[in-house]
């Protein structure tokens, strides 16, 4: 990287440097939001555009707002998501939520990717609420993400907050990574796992979750 390069990179982002990540969540809402849009008004410029063309004006604006929603996943929590919705029920057989819609943030190229989850649980004396799967769905699907991590924390919830006997998650998802640039393939789909407790250790569970799963 030449000198000029970084001195221009470094220009950029000094009210990040300065303060340090580790002193970016004392930032208030006014102040991180003040933070993106200068730093989406200077990648403008960076871009070869003019921040102050008409087209333009509110345009930073318009982004932070749009990242700060895209990724308030980082402000949600489970506990608080799920709240009281936990039921005792002695039902003993799988519970199945499918094509549960999500948007994400790739964290390497900042591109999203999309698709649907697939959830079931096999009760271990208490069940949540059906509406709450979609929810935890969404409190790490709107953070900056990898598919397989997102899987995976997706299925550590389901098992944190039940305890059942079993838990399995899929998620299908297209990339606009893969779509937009570098290999451009269009129709090209993800498909991820994470299989807990009887979804891993008994075949014919899995069989007949992954079955259900993928029977679209």
């Amino acid at each position: 990287m030449s000198e000029a390069v970084a001195t221009e990179r470094d220009r950029a982002f000094a009210p990040l440097t300065e303060r340090g990540l580790a002193a970016m969540p004392s930032l208030s809402p006014a102040q991180r939001a003040a933070e993106l849009e200068m730093l989406a008004r200077r990648q403008l410029a960076l871009l070869g555009e003019d921040p102050e063309r008409d087209g333009l004006l509110r345009t930073p604006e318009r982004i932070a707002k749009s990242l700060t929603w895209l990724t308030r996943g980082y402000r949600m929590d489970v506990r608080a998501e799920i709240g009281d919705a936990l039921f005792d029920e002695q039902h003993e057989n799988m519970i199945m939520v499918r094509d549960i819609e999500f948007y994400s943030m790739c964290e390497h190229h900042l591109l999203p990717f999309f698709g649907v989850a697939h959830i079931a649980y096999i009760p271990n004396g208490r069940i949540v609420g059906l509406s709450k799967l979609p929810r935890i769905v969404e409190v790490f699907a709107r953070r900056l993400q990898v598919q397989e991590r997102l899987t995976e924390q997706i299925a550590q919830a389901v098992d944190d907050a039940v305890r059942p006997l079993g838990v399995g998650v899929v998620i299908e998802a297209s990339h606009l990574c893969m779509m937009m640039r570098g290999v451009e393939k269009q129709n090209s789909r993800t498909i991820t796992s994470a299989l807990r407790g009887e979804f891993r250790n008994c075949s014919m569970t899995r069989d007949e979750f992954l079955r259900l799963a993928h029977r679209g």
